[in-house]
């Protein structure tokens, strides 16, 4: 009996907790609050762009022209440098073995210049003398002859023996180029902001997704600000601009124009936000600003907002019929 009166109760409450599930499942997920409040537009009307922060020489990838293995590095992250100073050095054992040699070609070639103007000099004393002779009966046309093609031939040997020297002179040139060519300096009185080889590892020469070492002018910040296609057209160079710092909305910088890239190029992902297009393009302004005492670094992103003028649909509507009007004048009887 206390069993058939338990198995009711039993699935009573059973149905009573799905019902419960049910309806606590079907209720939407609150929204979870965001961490840092967003940046507002200070404008009536606006054009909002992702902007990141790059150096005023834009960020300098430094590469190789020749692969080699590092043998030095001599910079650190964070270390100002001028131009022309050394960032790093390949191994150079092979091109300074091949100096060796191409020196030694040079030697050479020097010593048979003086070899053929001994020879010259020699072949001269011997025609002058022979051309010296009053009496033309003590010495023959013939040898006369051969005394003057000597004179010739110790030119021409002279002339090859410098053309020699030119050429190892060149090619000791060469060495020399690319001895300097596997020290690899600075293009510009920079900052290092990365540093990513390492005495011992192979720099490979051409395109590479990492440079070897960044390198940047951080005396003057700018911002490059990606710009929607379709509000290009309502970009005005002229008007106000302002960025706030992601992730603190109280760093707040007025920007200043610096240029625009006029090519309109597809966007890259800054955001990392999956309802980013792929098949977006931007046009790219860039603005400089004070960073005072602020902490900014290369690479952070800022939210820009650049003031747009109103157009309303009616004031659109009257420009498009002014321009077809301009574009299709009365025609008048003759």
């Amino acid at each position: 009996m206390k069993i058939r009166h338990i198995l009711p109760v039993l699935a009573s409450a059973g149905f009573i907790f799905a019902v419960y599930t049910v309806i606590s499942g079907s209720q939407p997920t609150p929204v979870a609050a965001a961490v840092v409040e967003p940046a507002s537009a200070p404008f009536k009307a606006f054009i909002a762009g992702s902007g990141i922060i790059e150096a005023q020489s834009q960020n300098i990838a430094i590469g190789t022209p020749l692969s080699g293995i590092v043998s030095t590095v001599l910079v650190s992250v964070g270390e100002k440098i001028k131009a022309g100073y050394p960032l790093f050095y390949l191994d150079n054992r092979e091109s300074r073995a091949a100096m060796s040699i191409k020196s030694a070609d040079l030697s050479k070639a020097l010593a048979e210049v003086d070899v053929a103007q001994a020879n010259l000099n020699d072949s001269l004393s011997l025609n002058h003398l022979a051309e010296s002779v009053t009496d033309k009966r003590a010495i023959s046309g013939e040898e006369l002859l051969k005394r003057r093609n000597a004179v010739m031939t110790a030119k021409a040997r002279l002339e090859s023996a410098k053309a020699a020297v030119e050429q190892a002179e060149a090619s000791l040139s060469e060495v020399e180029t690319t001895l300097e060519r596997l020290v690899i300096r600075a293009p510009v009185d920079s900052e290092v902001l990365q540093v990513n080889l390492r005495p011992g590892e192979f720099a490979q020469a051409g395109a590479s997704g990492i440079p070897l070492v960044l390198l940047g002018d951080l005396e003057q910040l700018h911002v490059r600000v990606d710009i929607d296609e379709n509000d290009a057209w309502r970009f005005d160079k002229n008007n106000k601009a302002v960025a706030y710092l992601r992730g603190n909305r109280d760093f707040k910088f007025d920007l200043q124009l610096a240029y625009i890239e006029p090519f309109v190029v597809p966007k890259k992902s800054l955001t990392g936000d999956s309802t980013e297009r792929v098949d977006t393009r931007v046009l790219q302004a860039l603005y400089s600003f004070n960073q005072g005492q602020q902490p900014i670094y290369v690479g952070q992103q800022m939210d820009v907002f650049i003031e747009a003028q109103e157009f309303a649909t009616n004031k659109i509507n009257n420009i498009n019929s002014g321009n077809n009007s301009n574009s299709n004048p009365p025609q008048t009887g003759g």
